[in-house]
């Protein structure tokens, strides 16, 4: 059962810093979502093609596979261009392009601004 099913919000967060990724997956379970971590661009894009999130934490600087590389291709697919996506990176996000990404915030960044980018990218219209 897909877990949008449930009735919650499903979002998939891509940190590769176990602890900013513990801390965003319970930040996001708190504030009502069903939330998924992994570790690395790699294992954001596997876990989309099992179930589709209604968004995308997605850390700039992962390993395996790059944040920007996991936009592209999660842009480049039909079935996959409208998954919002929430940049949460420490590195220069100047040179993003804001019709990329749902919501671009910087590193160290409030639970509160976390869930309320969140919440912007998963309500429906």
């Amino acid at each position: 059962m897909p877990l949008s099913a449930l009735g919650q919000r499903y979002v998939l967060v891509v940190e590769d810093e176990p602890a900013l990724r513990e801390l965003y997956r319970s930040v996001l379970r708190n504030a009502g979502f069903a939330v998924v971590a992994v570790e690395d661009g790699l294992g954001a894009l596997r876990r989309v093609e099992s179930a589709r999130p209604q968004a995308v934490v997605l850390d700039l600087d992962l390993p395996r596979v790059g944040g920007r590389d996991v936009q592209r291709e999660l842009k480049a697919r039909a079935d996959t261009q409208r998954i919002p996506i929430v940049v949460v990176s420490g590195t220069d996000t100047a040179d993003l392009a804001p019709e990329d990404f749902s919501c671009i915030l910087r590193k160290p960044v409030s639970a509160d601004e976390l869930v309320s980018a969140v919440q912007k990218c998963t309500a429906t219209p």
